[in-house]
């Protein structure tokens, strides 16, 4: 995947639009928890990796900020924990 993803922290979002369709990551940020709430990528442009992108991007940016994580979506949680390279973001 080669379109970049953007943060938008007044929505709570990172986006990216890949073929002209968008996919999100969606979270909610409190006492300095991000919950990863929702992760849509249609199917229109499933299978390249954007979801994986997407839940890295946001992790990134979590440790980044110092945050922990609860990946409240079903999507994120298996991400993270194939990924324990991640786990000391989670909560």
């Amino acid at each position: 995947m080669s379109a970049e993803i953007n943060h938008n922290p007044t929505t709570h979002r990172f986006e990216v639009k890949v073929d002209g369709v968008p996919c999100v990551l969606d979270y909610t940020l409190e006492n300095g928890v991000m919950t990863i709430t929702h992760t849509i990528v249609p199917s229109a442009v499933g299978g390249r990796g954007i979801a994986s992108n997407l839940v890295r991007t946001a992790l990134d940016t979590a440790r980044f900020e110092h945050w922990k994580v609860d990946p409240a979506c079903s999507y994120s949680e298996i991400w993270m924990k194939r990924h324990p390279e991640y786990s000391d973001l989670h909560v």
